[in-house]
């Protein structure tokens, strides 16, 4: 079902072709320019390319005009032009998406608020820190350096940090310090029509309230549907005084995902469990220059004081053998964990290249942690059934897992063949009790299954808070409803 959309969308957004002409009211382009100034608004097409796809195989789809501001008053003014005129709005910050978020599917003005990069507010005995949208994950962690703090939350890819907030993204430590919405304490939004919300209260940043609403986390996960997130204040963390990887291979899938529902029974504090079945452990090891067996693996991180890590490490052990599996040495130094989490954040690339030319398409279903084990198998046997290169690869520790689907999206019988394995995997998740996207969003692709999940009383509860918010539908239309 989501495939299907993303492959009609290329006939239906033809007539929002890279080459399109602006569609916009006349002097338009001069308001823009009399906001932010002239060197910071562009028409070029390659501009506008650039900024009408993001990582996803949607087609490009791009805005009529690119802006940047550079401090939130001018956000503040480029909304209201826009709300005024009542042109379409697409936030933008680093593009690395997965579900087509920043295509502008209507035209319209992309807000690039990558060059708003302030870090503010750090404070060390709060465990606080607010950060615009051109600040990223790896960014924030450099300049936390020395403070003993850090922010955990790690897609992978180095997202802006905001942007991690709008699609409420997740990561390989989810399991241990929790996704973005527990992590985003306060929210700076710029709404549609260029008013300004604090959404817990200009700079108030609890570690928990129960005043009201809960406005940040109805704006965490919004998909730049509702507002521009133009500050995020973020949950800090401490670092861990002592972490520790190993690698464990597996007879089957399921020895491998039985493991790890064991490990989490046990109470063991693991950071990170990530999954590789044999067909992306054996990618992974090669476009990495690994040697790692051809084998269901786990990837286990543990962290705590160096007395309580040797505890850990040897009942990580104890389960790991219960189930079959075999554990290489553990890696506690920073070069050496360091290159095995690249080796995991690599897995995309690795599962293109065993097509090379083809197209890649991520899954990303969730299910609670009992129904795991099933699922992961029945979508092992559906995968191989199928006859589809779709090597899994996940954060099983949350119950979420993907799979990266490679094909000739040229070849309509095999592009057909995508589409049913992935229109059996939602409704495997929804029918488990799961989710349709445990991290990338909703965006272009998965707005049918969105509508399976909640039913017509939620998708209407969403229309109601849209139409209340955003009225005349500008901000990033055509995404999520």
């Amino acid at each position: 079902m989501a495939l299907r959309r993303v492959l009609a969308l290329a006939a239906a957004l033809g007539r929002r072709s890279c080459c399109s002409k602006p569609s916009l009211p006349p002097d338009f382009v001069e308001a823009l320019r009399a906001v932010v100034g002239a060197p910071n608004v562009s028409t070029a097409t390659a501009v506008r390319e650039q900024h009408g796809h993001d990582e996803s195989m949607h087609p490009c789809a791009p805005p009529d005009v690119v802006v940047w501001p550079q401090a939130v008053e001018q956000v503040q003014e480029l909304a209201a032009l826009c709300h005024r005129s009542r042109v379409p709005m697409v936030p933008f910050g680093t593009g690395t998406g997965l579900e087509g978020g920043v295509n502008a599917v209507q035209g319209g003005v992309c807000f690039d608020l990558s060059r708003m990069d302030a870090i503010a507010e750090l404070s060390l005995e709060d465990f606080s820190v607010a950060v615009e949208p051109g600040v990223t994950h790896k960014a924030l962690n450099k300049h936390l350096r020395g403070t003993g703090l850090w922010f955990p939350v790690d897609p992978g890819a180095d997202a802006s940090l905001c942007g991690m907030a709008a699609t409420g993204a997740s990561g390989t430590n989810a399991v241990r310090y929790g996704a973005m919405r527990p992590n985003v304490l306060n929210l700076r939004v710029v709404l549609p029509d260029g008013r300004l919300l604090h959404t817990a209260g200009p700079g108030r940043h609890p570690r928990k309230r129960a005043a009201g609403y809960d406005l940040t986390s109805l704006f965490v996960g919004s998909e730049g549907t509702l507002g521009f997130l133009t500050q995020a204040t973020l949950r800090l963390h401490p670092l861990p005084e002592a972490s520790a990887v190993t690698i464990a291979s597996f007879p089957s899938v399921g020895a491998a995902v039985a493991c790890t529902v064991q490990v989490l029974q046990a109470a063991v504090p693991v950071a990170r469990i990530e999954f590789l079945d044999e067909v992306m452990a054996d990618a992974c090891s090669r476009f990495s220059e690994m040697g790692l067996p051809v084998a269901a693996t786990l990837l286990l991180e543990l962290h705590g004081s160096r007395h309580s890590l040797a505890e850990q490490q040897q009942q990580t052990e104890e389960i790991v053998q219960q189930n079959g599996g075999a554990s290489l040495a553990w890696a506690e130094g920073q070069e050496e964990r360091e290159r095995l989490w690249s080796m995991r954040h690599n897995a995309w690339y690795a599962a293109l290249a065993l097509r090379p030319g083809c197209q890649g398409y991520s899954t990303d279903v969730c299910v609670p942690i009992s129904r795991l084990p099933d699922v992961v198998v029945e979508t092992k046997q559906d995968l191989q059934a199928s006859n589809i290169t779709g090597p899994m690869v996940g954060h099983v520790g949350d119950g979420n897992f993907h799979c990266i689907l490679v094909f000739n999206s040229q070849d309509p019988e095999e592009a057909q063949r995508i589409h049913a394995f992935t229109e059996r995997l939602g409704r495997r998740a929804l029918a488990a009790g799961g989710t349709c996207t445990g991290e990338h969003g909703v965006g272009l692709g998965k707005r049918a299954l969105l509508q399976e999940e909640l039913g017509p009383e939620g998708l209407d509860t969403l229309r109601s808070i849209k139409a209340a918010l955003d009225p005349h539908n500008l901000m990033n239309p055509g995404k999520v409803l």
